[in-house]
């Protein structure tokens, strides 16, 4: 019969494998900060720079699964509840988008632009058309280090 250290090793291993525990340690570092966010104390107003950034850090971020971080980035940040229109904030930043770019968040995109764009472009960029780079699934599944 298992001990119970060698239980509670079989099921922490179980849930690293299923994602779980990184999962649950998110929402309770999401769920601490709430607690310990003073509501009374106005959160310093936006730049509309800052707005546009926190977006795409959390377009990012959610389409990676990162829920709970995205809505400590929210909460932190003063960043309004409802995102920003994806239209919008490529427009906000001159992006033209071909119909697999819209498939992945504009982050992925610019990011392309920079890796794969000659270097006089990466220096002032021109986002003129951003298409869907080979860049990684979203999160859905996350695999432990070590582990197959």
């Amino acid at each position: 019969m298992a001990t119970v250290t060698e239980l509670k090793a079989v099921v922490k291993d179980t849930l690293e494998k299923r994602g779980i525990l990184g999962q649950i340690k998110g929402r309770i570092r999401a769920e601490v900060f709430n607690a310990l966010d003073d509501q009374s104390q106005p959160r310093p107003q936006l730049s509309h720079e800052n707005l546009l950034i926190n977006e795409l850090i959390r377009e990012y971020l959610e389409f990676n699964k990162y829920r709970y971080t995205a809505s400590v980035l929210c909460a932190e940040s003063g960043q309004p509840d409802v995102p920003l229109d994806r239209e919008f904030l490529a427009n906000e930043l001159n992006i033209v988008e071909d119909t697999n770019g819209r498939s992945i968040p504009l982050l992925y995109g610019i990011l392309s632009t920079f890796l794969h764009g000659k270097k006089e472009e990466a220096a002032y960029p021109k986002f003129a058309k951003i298409s869907a780079p080979q860049f990684p699934r979203p999160n859905h599944e996350r695999k432990v280090m070590g582990n197959p």
